[in-house]
């Protein structure tokens, strides 16, 4: 990490992250509430059309995936302010892997399935930005 010799400069460079900050920890926390709302409906609302279509696993991989990367996105907005892009990754394979199976198991569009694949991409590239981020 470099120093910073203006000191205004730190201060303007805090805040701005404080402001985004809130803003990526809000997401992430609408994110995780989905997560558990989702989570919820497939053991409750959905349980009997889940358990008609054998697709029980797949809704909880779904949910799985989902919150913990929800709590992945929690963290990076919280404390890693140069981490933006990371964030919006992780939040892209959210949308794309567990998205396309929550879809999936709920219209029976097995066509979905093609989509998951590329949720898990943007998981490992925003897993793999982090791990070789500077």
């Amino acid at each position: 990490m470099k120093p910073v010799v203006d000191g205004s400069r730190a201060m303007s460079n805090a805040s701005e992250h404080s402001g985004n900050g809130r803003a990526l920890v809000r997401l992430a926390a609408g994110v995780l509430f989905l997560g558990v709302l989702l989570g919820a409906f497939g053991a409750h609302g959905f349980h009997d059309l889940l358990a008609s279509r054998d697709r029980i696993p797949t809704w909880n991989t779904a949910v799985l995936y989902h919150l913990v990367h929800g709590v992945a996105l929690l963290l990076l907005g919280a404390s890693v302010p140069s981490a933006r892009g990371v964030f919006w990754s992780l939040l892209t394979g959210i949308i794309l892997f567990s998205g396309s199976l929550y879809l999936l198991c709920l219209t029976g569009m097995n066509w979905l399935g093609a989509v998951t694949p590329l949720g898990g991409l943007s998981f490992l590239i925003g897993w793999g930005w982090l791990a070789l981020r500077r």
